[in-house]
């Protein structure tokens, strides 16, 4: 059976991605504008979002599109955030300072509406304690989603099945900063409420009435992680290494019990000054029964989301950045995964592949920010992504 991970995925990536941005900025943003904005860089002229930025007193309203082919090719959202600068981390090392800078605090909602009549509305709080070292996240959203699932049956073999699910979900995680050092180590927490019922087509209907439920879902785990990339937004060089494991029960009041492992590493070097590698390996792992919207799929550019999916999941990218000018770039990609049930059968499993190219133009030069375009071709069809900073982001 192959079917879907969880109610984040793509389109919250993109949140998500943009909430990294915004963890970046280490300005003052209370403090009104005393000179007019302007939208051009002073050192090259050229268009830069960095001072209006800097002097956004707080508030951002991001617009955002949606182009995973899943949802429909096409959609939007609006998130709205408000901005808290945290003062940084004071440490001896070696009997000297070191001064390390802290995220500000962000508190913001969502809006999300695309073209399959997918929508959402949501909020979230993204700070940290500067005293205890403790990073944290609280989020929860209201989404009526439409996407097809595939599963394999005995003699007539794999079949779409289209679903509109209904979740309230509801995410807490905390992490506190290990021996002044970039690691990290905490907890994460998922409540899920979905409501499933099939949409499709009409001869499918007695195959698939068992998977239409309401049921809860409540999943508690450990995590973690080391970051050391020299920017969180394009970087250069360094890497972020994570890992969490997941359990469901009934004892946390979950309709379902399993386990849930997630692991993954991006890594950046510089090859010449103008050319930048990116590698990234993740993969999935559940065990138990969990629901089919819980199990593990392959997220790639150019694969549509739960198109591939199983109870375990691997795959690799590589990425090549060619800096051509100040402010634009070139990008070169591809990559390959696996979906499967049993890891005895991962030599049986057929790798997907995609590739893709697209171009970064440096939009915030102070905060290292790059925007553009990717267009990616997998097994299945063409898709296009708009990207802020890395289209890698959990």
């Amino acid at each position: 059976m192959k079917m879907i991970n969880t109610w984040q995925p793509s389109l919250l990536k993109c949140c998500f991605c943009i909430l990294l941005f915004l963890q970046g900025w280490q300005t003052a943003f209370s403090q009104p504008a005393k000179y007019k904005i302007s939208l051009k860089d002073s050192l090259d002229k050229a268009l830069d979002l960095s001072d209006w930025i800097i002097q956004a007193n707080g508030f951002v309203p991001i617009p955002f599109i949606i182009t995973e082919p899943a949802l429909g090719g096409f959609g939007g959202a609006l998130i709205p955030v408000f901005i808290k600068k945290n003062p940084p981390y004071y440490d001896s090392v070696n009997g000297k300072l070191k001064i390390t800078p802290v995220a500000p605090n962000i508190t913001g909602g969502m809006g999300v509406y695309t073209l399959n009549d997918t929508w959402m509305v949501g909020g979230f709080r993204s700070g940290t304690l500067v005293k205890q070292r403790i990073k944290y996240t609280i989020g929860a959203a209201y989404a009526d989603v439409n996407m097809s699932f595939y599963k394999t049956f005995e003699h007539i073999g794999e079949k779409e099945m289209a679903f509109n699910i209904k979740i309230l979900p509801v995410l807490l995680q905390g992490s506190k900063r290990l021996f002044k050092s970039n690691w990290y180590a905490g907890f994460k927490y998922l409540f899920l409420k979905a409501d499933t019922r099939y949409v499709g087509d009409t001869s499918m209907v007695n195959l698939v009435k068992s998977l239409e439920m309401t049921k809860i879902i409540s999943q508690l785990g450990i995590l973690i992680e080391l970051d050391n990339r020299d920017n969180i937004f394009t970087p250069f060089k360094g890497m972020k290494v994570h890992a969490d494991v997941s359990r469901a029960d009934n004892v946390l009041g979950s309709d379902y019990e399993f386990w849930r492992i997630n692991y993954y590493m991006y890594a950046y070097r510089m090859i010449i000054p103008s050319i930048t590698a990116g590698f990234r390996l993740d993969g999935q792992q559940a065990f138990g029964d969990p629901p089919f919207y819980m199990l593990p799929y392959i997220d790639m550019r150019g694969i549509p989301v739960y198109r591939y999916q199983g109870n375990a999941d691997v795959l690799s990218e590589l990425e090549l950045r060619w800096d051509f000018t100040r402010r634009w770039s070139a990008m070169l990609f591809g990559g390959a995964g696996k979906a499967f049930d049993e890891w005895s059968e991962f030599g049986n499993t057929n790798w997907v592949t995609s590739y893709g190219t697209g171009f970064r133009y440096l939009l915030a030069r102070k905060f290292k920010l790059r925007v553009g375009i990717d267009v990616a071709h997998g097994p299945d069809t063409w898709a296009y992504y708009i990207v802020f900073g890395s289209n890698w982001s959990k």
